[in-house]
């Protein structure tokens, strides 16, 4: 007999060692989870794909910020020439009085300058790429600003218009290297809408053009004189209080 198996001489079969113990005719249990394969995954939970190229929010924040500061710095710097141009057309004394002060404000200007540059990147160099050439021109301009700026103008005389407390006699005194200088003016008006008016300008390089006095004849008119003998008179708008002219020794 040919076949899985051999039977013996009492007609039993016998185990064949080559093909193992007789079986039965379906698979076993493992046999059919090893046909079956590894069992599936567990199931994990959906994430949105995220979008490639967008910062974050605490980038876009940085950015806001750095761009916030450089508007700042672009009003300082439209405030500090609008004070200029007041200065010499008529203005409001507001403007002049808080904003017309260069040194002070450019170095405000400077520091946000670098605070937007650091806020803003933060690759070191970026940082020195930028900062290097501003720190640069400010540390190169810094003398030329201090002989130019150095000594601004300060007031050292405020007096009202005799009949008049809307209108006062201003002068302010300062400086060019050595050259004395006045500014003569008058502030017309009250409270936020008052306005400043040129009157006069002495150089002292010259001490006959140095202003000896400024005072008031009459409610809308000025006397100046200067060291030298010089004298002048400016009539004033009554409605206004803006010059007929405007006067310059030296």
């Amino acid at each position: 007999m040919t076949g899985g198996g051999a039977v013996d001489g009492s007609g039993r079969a016998t185990e064949d060692p080559v093909s193992g113990p007789p079986t039965s005719g379906g698979s076993t249990a493992l046999e059919a989870a090893g046909a079956a394969g590894p069992p599936p995954p567990p199931p994990q939970a959906h994430v949105a794909p995220g979008r490639p190229g967008r910062p974050g929010w605490s980038e876009r924040r940085r950015r806001a910020a750095a761009l916030g500061l450089l508007a700042l710095v672009v009003l300082l710097v439209a405030l500090v020439r609008a004070a200029a141009r007041a200065a010499r057309d008529g203005k409001p004394v507001v403007l002049i009085e808080v904003f017309h002060h260069p040194l002070p404000y450019a170095a405000a200007v400077l520091v946000l300058i670098v605070l937007a540059v650091l806020v803003g990147t933060r690759s070191r160099a970026t940082r020195t790429l930028l900062l290097v050439p501003v720190l640069g021109c400010a540390l190169l301009a810094s003398p030329v600003a201090l002989i130019v700026f150095g000594d601004l103008p300060h007031e050292t005389a405020d007096r009202p218009a005799p009949g008049r407390s809307d209108r006062s006699l201003v002068i302010h005194e300062g400086s060019a290297m050595i050259d004395p200088l006045w500014w003569v003016s008058v502030d017309a008006g009250s409270g936020l809408t008052a306005r400043r008016w040129p009157v006069g300008y002495f150089n002292g390089d010259d001490p006959d053009d140095a202003l000896a006095s400024a005072q008031w004849d009459g409610p809308d008119r000025i006397r100046l004189a200067t060291e030298g003998g010089e004298v002048f008179v400016v009539a004033l708008d009554p409605a206004t209080g803006r010059p007929e002219h405007r006067v310059r020794a030296g």
